[in-house]
């Protein structure tokens, strides 16, 4: 059963990547796929990314973004990864990909490719803002613990226009019981405080579904949990 609560946006700010999204083991196992991978595991952190920049720079764009997507998305397969590598240097695929639950790999990507080879690839929009959450009734607040993405995604689509992409591509499930994609709508989703009836969130995501809150301050918003216990 759908609860009400009173939202407000704070601190909302455009960004072109997460950060700490590529670790050492990341580059590491970059490095492994393009067979350069002897003698790095003492090598200074700094010095790691940097050789691995450069040596993504020495392939042509799209070999190097088949480097990336062989590390990021295990389960595509091979002819599927040689299709993207090749539809990522004029796509975005971070918006377009079928698949949201894969678009912050994407994201990451894209960051990552167009920093080695000074631009070529698609610049990626995200978004990153705090959520204050008010409730009427503090056991409202129990629907973040059962399914914390699929209730926030409902939440901040009420602040939103009925028109709005989120709405035309996921309107069943924002009004449904089930809501397996909001994970991949919402990148990044951290609690951050909880006193009394507000609870605040840190969220990530992209400007493609939330843009539109950038000159939004507060609104009145419904939201409810999936049934499953499954999804978190």
């Amino acid at each position: 059963m759908p609860v009400q609560f009173n939202v407000q946006i704070g601190s909302f700010r455009k960004i072109n990547k997460i950060p700490n999204a590529w670790s050492n083991n990341d580059y590491l196992q970059l490095m492994a796929i393009m067979g350069l991978n002897d003698g790095l595991e003492d090598m200074e952190a700094t010095e790691l990314r940097e050789m691995c920049m450069m040596s993504l720079n020495d392939l042509e764009a799209n070999e190097a973004a088949k480097i990336v997507l062989t590390h990021l998305f295990s389960e595509l397969a091979e002819g599927k990864i040689d299709q993207l590598s090749n539809d990522m240097i004029g796509d975005r695929m971070w918006e377009e990909y079928s698949d949201c639950l894969l678009h912050e790999g994407f994201f990451s990507a894209y960051a990552l490719l167009r920093e080695a080879f000074n631009g070529v690839f698609a610049e990626p929009t995200g978004v990153e803002f705090m959520v204050d959450v008010t409730a009427t009734d503090a056991n409202d607040l129990t629907i973040f613990d059962e399914s914390l993405h699929a209730s926030m995604v409902r939440l901040l689509a009420s602040g939103l226009s009925p028109d709005a992409l989120l709405h035309r591509l996921f309107e069943d499930q924002i009004t449904g019981t089930q809501f397996p994609e909001a994970a991949g709508i919402l990148w990044k989703l951290e609690a951050v405080s909880s006193e009394g009836l507000s609870r605040q969130f840190k969220v990530v995501s992209s400007d493609f579904w939330f843009g539109k809150l950038a000159n939004t301050e507060q609104f009145e918003a419904s939201s409810h949990a999936d049934e499953s216990d499954e999804e978190e």
